[in-house]
């Protein structure tokens, strides 16, 4: 079975083709540079380049494929959580895809398919896991009981851990996006050089925040004329990982956790892979990163997760489809 993914929820334009859910038979993405003199996404833009760019990355992907859409038996399409605007654009047009050529449409909640670039790197992972995802707009870690079921276990109070590797480097006039760069700079840098909080909520260990992370760093610019740069990146980076890593450590000891998966763009971390590497060793756990190419977003993942949920749910009426509205925020709890 071919799903035709498409994933418009950030700067990412992605058009996907995946068979039976774990084999990628082409996974197009567009990402819009111009956001980068902007130092983030502006959401106006994305969604204009989104209209520009969707059916041309959608002609690549089927050229590339050696596939019509004739051949295609359903359409996967992002329906949030993510930017409104950019959304709308792709959840338009997979409507009128599926329509027009009378197959289902399937709405992926977008945090949900992350966890699902593991799937198609490793095809014999199978739940129960404990996941953590780790993107510009989400920190959230559940327990996955079964595709599609999941509990959470904890979930950022304000910014995302990717959001404040943005921010950070915004400070530091490092450009956007900002995970790579810092990733980068502090491999240069001594990552005790300088002290920064590692953020825990009183009352619950295992929601994150990272703002008053961000807020330290700010302070530390404000405060000091002269600094090393790397010193600075690798001393964030080592406080906002250990945040993760301090949250797993307890959630593995205390419940026995035998399979750990990652996803999201900060899982493309070296840092982070490194730190989580190590306790999944010590704790002998097995654990999971996707590939560098399905750590950010793209439409494999929604193509996958899209068969899974077809399998199991069966499709949509075609008039309950056309009513589908995309949602800025939406939960996998």
């Amino acid at each position: 079975m071919y799903i035709l993914g498409i994933e418009t929820s950030c700067d990412e334009t992605s058009v996907s083709i995946v068979e039976d859910g774990k084999k990628i038979i082409v996974n197009e993405i567009y990402t819009q540079k111009i956001h980068e003199k902007f130092g983030g996404v502006v959401p106006e833009v994305a969604s204009r380049n989104h209209i520009i760019k969707l059916f041309e990355v959608l002609e690549a992907a089927l050229s590339e494929s050696q596939l019509k859409l004739s051949d295609i038996d359903a359409v996967a399409v992002t329906q949030g959580p993510g930017l409104l605007g950019a959304l709308l654009v792709g959840l338009n047009a997979a409507k009128s895809l599926a329509y027009a050529l009378d197959i289902p449409l399937i709405p992926v909640n977008h945090i949900e398919a992350h966890l699902f670039a593991n799937i198609l790197t490793y095809p014999d992972l199978k739940p129960p896991f404990l996941g953590i995802i780790l993107s510009g707009g989400h920190t959230t870690m559940v327990n996955v009981s079964d595709f599609h079921e999941y509990k959470l276990i904890g979930e950022t109070r304000d910014d995302a851990i990717g959001e404040s590797f943005d921010k950070v480097a915004k400070l530091l006039g490092l450009g956007y996006p900002g995970g790579p760069i810092i990733d980068k700079l502090a491999k240069k840098g001594d990552e005790n050089k300088y002290e920064f909080p590692i953020p825990v909520p009183g009352d619950s260990f295992y929601d994150f925040s990272f703002s008053g992370l961000k807020s330290a760093v700010r302070r530390f610019v404000d405060d000091n004329n002269q600094f090393n740069v790397e010193d600075v990146a690798a001393s964030f980076q080592k406080a906002a990982v250990e945040a993760i890593i301090l949250r797993l450590k307890r959630y593995i000891e205390e419940n026995k956790i035998n399979t750990v998966v990652a996803a999201g763009g900060v899982a493309a971390n070296s840092y982070l892979r490194s730190k989580m590497k190590n306790l999944a060793e010590k704790f002998n756990v097995n654990y999971y990163f996707p590939p560098l190419k399905l750590c950010t977003d793209n439409a494999a993942m929604i193509a996958s997760l899209g068969y899974y949920l077809l399998k199991k749910n069966g499709p949509l009426p075609k008039e309950k489809f056309l009513k589908l509205n995309a949602k800025a925020r939406m939960d996998i709890y």
